[in-house]
């Protein structure tokens, strides 16, 4: 049977939940042509995954720098993790699943080169000239600006639900003090909490697989108890390590949805509009599985990520984007044509920015080399 848009809009509007985001309902700043066999979601996540922003991914430092190792993480496999949760969790709630996924694939489409520390060094740079740099912003000026694929208008014109989404993505690595007049959709809620699943779990599995730490230094952590609980210790390693994780990520997804169930239940949440103007996030964790996922973010801030090993290749990849920084304020020749094109809208050090942020890893490391 042939499934035309307007069938998958009617099968959404009976199997979703009256509090999802409909298909039908989208809405773009350059209105469009409605497409014979794909939802406005589906279009959007083609128009992402189709973008050079998003094949740049692959080269960019999740927390190693990309080129360490061809089995650790990188931006564009924490991006695929993220979707393939989000994509779960929003089938399980009844809501939008191409939704879910799109403002997943979307979410890092911003992230500068050397990961966090990338991000950081950039809006530290651009504090004299009364800017800063956040990547959830840089996402959306991707989208709305810089990707060039129409005649009529700049970015890709994704949809304005998504744009919300990720306008209102803050995972605990995004301290975002701005407050919002209405609260996110369900669907970029659960990116959020599938975001810190995806990074915390892979994060523990290239921390064990670098030998950074042991499976040893989590065995205080009652998430990682009761992970172990599902998995053969007497494994080898890397199918010990990969049922572990495996298990952690199942625990979270399962409190995830019961307690976000419950949620809605609790304070009768019936429509989209109930969901917004209700003040605090409806998909959350349990008290108990949120207070021991913290324990294993700060176990990894402190053994991880400031880990020796990874705070070397960090440190080097601020140097490198300072002095990158530097050479193309002094000299705005250095910057490509299209990019100084730009100049003619935008400041010398925004466009500056842009170019620094969608660099990869091995990209600005070149470029930096040819600076001398």
């Amino acid at each position: 049977m042939l499934l035309t848009r307007e069938n998958l809009e009617k099968r959404e509007k009976e199997t979703l939940a009256a509090y999802a985001v409909f298909s039908a309902e989208a809405m773009r700043e350059f209105p469009e042509t409605a497409d014979k066999f794909r939802t406005a979601y589906q279009r959007d996540i083609a128009r992402i995954i189709h973008s050079k922003s998003f094949r740049r991914l692959r080269g960019k430092t999740q927390v190693f720098v990309a080129h360490h190792g061809d089995h650790f993480r990188n931006r564009l496999t924490h991006t695929l993790e993220v979707a393939q949760i989000s994509r779960s969790l929003a089938r399980n709630l009844g809501l939008n699943e191409d939704l879910a996924e799109a403002i997943s694939l979307a979410h890092d489409l911003g992230h500068t080169p050397f990961g966090h520390v990338g991000e950081e060094k950039l809006n530290e740079l651009l504090q004299p000239f009364g800017e800063g740099f956040e990547h959830n912003r840089q996402s959306r000026r991707i989208l709305t600006t810089l990707e060039k694929k129409y005649p009529d208008f700049d970015g890709l014109n994704v949809s304005l639900e998504l744009l919300d989404g990720l306008h209102k993505h803050q995972s605990s690595y995004d301290q975002l003090e701005e407050k919002f007049q209405t609260s996110p959709s369900l669907e970029a809620q659960l990116v959020n909490l599938a975001d810190e699943i995806a990074y915390t779990n892979h994060d523990i599995d290239d921390g064990l697989r670098a030998g950074i730490f042991a499976r040893e230094d989590l065995a205080g952590f009652a998430l990682w108890q009761e992970a172990l609980k599902k998995v053969d210790t007497k494994l080898p390693v890397e199918a010990f390590h990969h049922r572990a994780v495996s298990a952690v990520i199942e625990l979270l997804t399962t409190d995830l949805l019961l307690t976000t169930e419950k949620n809605l239940q609790t304070n009768s949440i019936t429509t989209l509009a109930e969901v917004k103007a209700f003040s605090k996030p409806l998909v959350r964790f349990s008290s108990e599985t949120h207070q021991s996922l913290a324990q294993l973010r700060q176990f990894l801030f402190a053994n991880f990520y400031n880990s020796e090993t990874v705070a070397e290749l960090s440190n080097q990849g601020a140097a490198t984007i300072q002095k990158i920084f530097a050479a193309l304020i002094a000299n705005p020749k250095l910057l490509p044509i299209e990019f100084a094109l730009r100049l003619e809208k935008d400041s010398l050090h925004q466009v500056c920015a842009d170019f620094l942020a969608g660099m990869t890893d091995n990209y600005a490391n070149e470029f930096a080399a040819r600076l001398g």
